[in-house]
């Protein structure tokens, strides 16, 4: 069984800086592609960025430029650096992994709170 579990939330200032990391085990973490998402109050669940099994990446429009994602594929670890943080990124953010058959599996969630 597949499991990821997120850290790395918590409070910060707007224009602050926050990283998140997503352990993963029971799975071939390097065929995998990975994904964060978040969740605001009364808003649907959401992408913010994924990174393919080579590599590739792709981010929501609202965060290019101030978001990155990466992997290492060593330590079964996929990592979300936020820079420039805003109020509307506060949101419940969370891990989500993919499998080459398509079967997904998501982390607890990490809280992400952006002070204004």
């Amino acid at each position: 069984q597949v499991q990821l579990v997120e850290s790395g939330g918590g409070l910060v200032q707007a224009g602050g800086s926050l990283g998140l990391s997503c352990a993963v085990s029971g799975s071939i973490f390097s065929r995998n592609t990975m994904g964060w998402y978040r969740q605001a109050p009364g808003k649907q669940r959401e992408l913010v960025a994924l990174i393919t099994s080579g590599g590739n990446t792709n981010y929501a429009d609202s965060v290019k430029g101030r978001f990155t994602i990466s992997r290492d594929n060593a330590k079964n670890m996929v990592y979300l650096q936020m820079n420039s943080l805003k109020p509307e990124d506060t949101a419940v953010y969370y891990c989500y992994s993919t499998n080459p058959t398509g079967r997904g599996s998501w982390g607890q969630g990490t809280q992400v709170t952006v002070s204004s």
